[in-house]
């Protein structure tokens, strides 16, 4: 009797101790699961997508309505570039016209990198966002004590992301021939000499008010670069880009990549030069395809992207100094509405390259359009917003457009 409680007592402490021991392991291998890290950042990780398709009726009406809003707006244009509609990360439409450099007849593809222009600043905001993750900086910190030579003693890493730092834009303040040579090509790393040499002042007190400036984001590059002890390019590759599976996604670098990249053109098909700003990045100079941001926009849905206090810092608005439908939060801007009803994007516009990425998230629905021959009809995109949900859009108004 003694001997079998004995034998029964050893058996469950065995049982317990494995049991145990197979738990610790799937916790271990869960928080592997939730947080990677590069260094000592979290980098992000795609969304397992376990959501549903829409059913196949619904899906047929919505690309039979995209396709001939498409026909309307965008083939009377000659558009050249990629349009991308999902609904819970599933394609429900796509398209791919135009050449990425008409001299040589390379047609556009999903797998052509197009320049996304000020879309760029959304992927600059997430990489600042894994930062303050992962404790490395925090939002409200002062610049100045990351980037020690920045004169401005009020701004913060949050007035750069809502652009309510007064900073002024760069392209203005090197502007005079006398300051800077054009021939010379400006780089992130002048910046701060810059103005300390001209004694560049604010444009208005920090935080008082909004102004949309680039130099914001060039500025944030520098931060992450600080902060990472890698460069900007390798940096957002290896936080984002790389982890993601963004195979056709990359930081333009004018020395490297300027025979081989995507031409930029205008609207009679005239190429762009390349010129001395078309080396700062952070603001600018991604180049990615539909499907790739569409990747990137799946893993912000992710559980483990960012802490629910900090996600919710970035989709709010900073700047009711006047009254409208239209805001900006750290990365993306917004459209708010007297209901309650949000919706969120973000747009681009870099010598003939114009890009439009919208942001469904009640709806899980995701819109992108870019384009390297100059054209307005990239903005119509938020039209399309009203066949997810209750958006104030109307598909037969042509002439609306996101600013």
């Amino acid at each position: 009797m003694t001997n079998k409680y004995t034998v029964n007592i050893i058996l469950l402490s065995f049982f317990l101790i494995i049991s145990s021991s197979c738990s610790e392991k799937k916790k271990e291998i869960k928080l592997k699961k939730e947080k990677t890290k590069v260094g000592s950042v979290y980098a992000m990780l795609p969304f397992e997508n376990n959501l549903p398709k829409i059913n196949k009726t619904e899906e047929k009406r919505l690309q039979n309505t995209i396709q001939e809003f498409y026909k309307k707006v965008y083939i009377p244009n000659n558009f050249s570039g990629s349009m991308l509609v999902a609904k819970n990360g599933h394609i429900i439409y796509e398209s791919y016209r135009g050449m990425s450099n008409f001299e040589e007849k390379k047609p556009i593809t999903a797998e052509t990198p197009i320049h996304i222009a000020s879309l760029s600043k959304v992927l600059t905001a997430t990489a600042i966002m894994l930062l303050i993750d992962s404790k490395q900086i925090k939002l409200d910190q002062k610049v100045n004590t990351i980037l020690d030579d920045l004169p401005y003693e009020d701004v913060t890493v949050r007035t750069l992301l809502n652009h309510r730092s007064g900073i002024r834009n760069y392209s203005y303040f090197t502007d005079k021939s006398s300051e800077w040579s054009k021939r010379d090509t400006l780089r992130n790393s002048d910046l701060i000499p810059f103005i300390n040499k001209f004694n560049v002042n604010l444009e208005f007190k920090t935080n008082s008010r909004f102004s949309y400036c680039n130099t914001n984001y060039a500025l944030l590059a520098l931060i992450i670069e600080k902060v990472t002890k890698m460069d900007y390019r390798t940096a957002m590759k290896e936080l984002i880009f790389e982890p993601l599976d963004m195979k056709n996604t990359f930081v333009f670098d004018l020395k490297k990549d300027s025979k081989t990249a995507s031409h930029s053109y205008k609207g009679n098909k005239i190429r762009y030069a390349y010129n001395y700003l078309d080396d700062i990045y952070g603001d600018k100079n991604i180049y990615s395809t539909p499907r790739d941001i569409l990747k990137f926009d799946m893993a912000t849905y992710s559980p483990s992207f960012l802490n629910k206090e900090l996600l919710s810092e970035i989709f709010k608005g900073y700047s009711y100094e006047s009254k409208g439908t239209r805001n900006y939060g750290l990365g993306i801007r917004l459209f708010e509405w007297e209901d309650g009803k949000k919706m969120f994007y973000h747009n681009g516009w870099w010598h003939g390259n114009t890009s439009a990425y919208i942001k469904l998230k009640d709806e899980k629905a995701t819109l992108i359009c870019l384009s390297n021959k100059y054209t307005r009809c990239t903005y119509r995109l938020k039209l399309l917003s009203s066949l997810f949900g209750n958006y104030p859009f109307e598909i037969k108004s042509r002439e609306e457009s996101l600013e």
